[in-house]
């Protein structure tokens, strides 16, 4: 039987393997730039100009031997590294988005929204979520301003000391969203949250209720939710109604078990509540369940309401009277704002601060 030839080359077969016969492969190697030069039959430097016209002569190149190049790149899986070109360019080509979670389908449309918006503009979207932490939004922060993105949106107006320190001293395009801080940072696009539930709190009361709950997480953890619980506060009070009628039932984010612990606790607490308004669609979802299961009757012996839109909200029965917000829409104004405010940015000027406002609805459905 005649030899097998083994490929030239290093290689990541032990010794002891090749002892025993085995088949020496060559080990996986990066593929560089002088690599295409070799496979086009051009310089190095031919390569560059090719991959990167900005600054170049349009005759350096032809199009027909750009494409070549191209070709060669896609058909040896050659990825340009971007690294040399941001520092000499300062476009990194990214902007960095910070979410409170990425298994919550508002900010997961909300990302989406931003994606779309920049999809035309070359620019990508590094994404990091923050688990409703202050602290891990300080954190990541830091680490993602270290590789120079060219703006940067946040969720929301609270944020730590340090992180407002980051943020005011970037450099670059700053947008909070989700919210209306009443000192931004630089732009934002949001609504009020705590007028949201206060014009909830009234087409409740419209509905003849007067004796209404609010349910939520423990207010440090969720600063839009504090401000919820703060319309929900100011609203009943407006209305000359007792707002004392308040729990807190855990760490945000609040879940549909939150939710089912909290009516009981409730209807334990204050057996008269006529109606419940929680800090999201899902711990409302949550308590509409477990007054199905006690045989508590809704909206009949209690109206629930929650916030945010959500897609389980409209899909139960009785379906949830809920305050609904344009997610996407959101991302969408984020990015188009930020497209404005990076071009700025790249002629040497600065964008005046906007704020963007995003319309929401009180949608009173038959849970109340």
């Amino acid at each position: 039987m005649p030899a097998r030839k083994i490929p030239a080359g290093p290689t990541t077969t032990s010794a002891a393997a090749r002892r025993a016969g085995a088949v020496v492969r060559p080990a996986a190697t990066q593929v560089t730039m002088s690599d295409i030069a070799a496979r086009v039959g051009v310089s190095k430097m031919t390569v560059s100009r090719a991959l990167n016209r900005e600054g170049s002569s349009p005759r350096s190149t032809s199009e027909a031997l750009r494409q070549r190049i191209l070709q060669a790149c896609h058909e040896m899986g050659y990825v340009i590294d971007q690294t040399a070109r941001t520092f000499s360019s300062k476009r990194s080509g990214f902007v960095a988005a910070l979410l409170p979670a990425l298994n919550n389908s508002n900010f997961s449309d909300t990302a989406h929204g931003l994606t779309a918006a920049l999809e035309s503009s070359g620019l990508q979207v590094l994404l990091g979520y923050t688990d409703y932490d202050s602290a891990t939004e300080e954190r990541l922060l830091r680490a993602m301003l270290s590789r120079r993105p060219e703006g940067v949106v946040v969720t929301g107006g609270t944020h730590t000391p340090g992180a407002h320190r980051l943020l005011k001293s970037a450099g670059i395009p700053v947008i909070e969203t989700w919210d209306l801080p009443t000192q931004p940072v630089e732009h934002c696009v949001g609504f009020s949250n705590a007028e949201a539930v206060g014009q909830l709190v009234r087409g409740l009361h419209a509905q003849g209720y007067r004796r209404i709950a609010f349910l939520g997480g423990v207010p440090e953890s969720d600063a839009r939710g504090a401000d919820r619980r703060r319309g929900f506060d100011r609203a009943m009070r407006a209305l000359k109604l007792d707002a004392t009628r308040q729990l807190s039932v855990g760490q945000a984010p609040v879940s549909m078990e939150h939710g089912a612990q909290g009516v009981v606790q409730l209807l334990r607490r204050w057996p008269d509540t006529q109606a419940l308004v929680c800090v999201s669609d899902h711990p409302a979802f949550g308590a509409l369940a477990e007054c199905q299961r006690r045989g508590i009757e809704v909206p009949g012996r209690l109206a629930i309401a929650g916030f945010g839109g959500f897609e389980v909200g409209a899909s139960c029965h009785p379906r949830l009277t809920t305050v609904a917000v344009d997610c996407t829409g959101i991302g969408r104004a984020a990015g188009e704002l930020l497209l404005r405010a990076i071009a700025a940015a790249r002629e040497g000027g600065r964008l005046p601060p906007e704020t963007v406002m995003i319309p929401y609805r009180v949608e009173m459905r038959a849970s109340s």
